[in-house]
């Protein structure tokens, strides 16, 4: 038996506003909040929520002396189209050049990294 249910995963960053509609338009889902609490309602899924931190720092990706404490791994159909979404949309390629595997990696507007992931 459970003794809990996940409630949301929530994100620290210097503006909430501003990364929730990043990750809004990443996944088609819809901001609402506004100032140091902003949610992302993601059809058919889990909330992602994204707190104010003030002195914000992202994680070094990838850095041995440095944990990336958690990134996202984000499904895709089309790795080629969603790339050019993501950069669009102010992402960063962290390790996103071998085009031979089934996953890339990016760092979101506030340095978060993500993955997004054919398989």
């Amino acid at each position: 038996m459970a003794l809990a249910k996940l409630g949301v995963v929530v994100l620290d960053c210097p503006d909430p506003g501003a990364l929730a509609g990043f990750y809004a338009e990443v996944l088609g889902g819809t901001v609402e909040g506004e100032g140091d609490w902003v949610d992302v309602k993601v059809p058919g899924g889990r909330s992602l929520a994204f707190q104010a931190a003030p002195g914000f720092v992202p994680p070094a990706w990838p850095a041995p002396d440095h944990s990336q404490q958690f990134h996202l791994d984000l499904t895709v159909d089309d790795l080629d189209a969603a790339e050019r979404g993501v950069l669009a949309l102010g992402a960063k390629p962290l390790d996103a050049e071998d085009h031979s595997r089934g996953w890339r990696v990016y760092a979101d507007p506030a340095g978060h990294p993500f993955c997004l992931c054919s398989c």
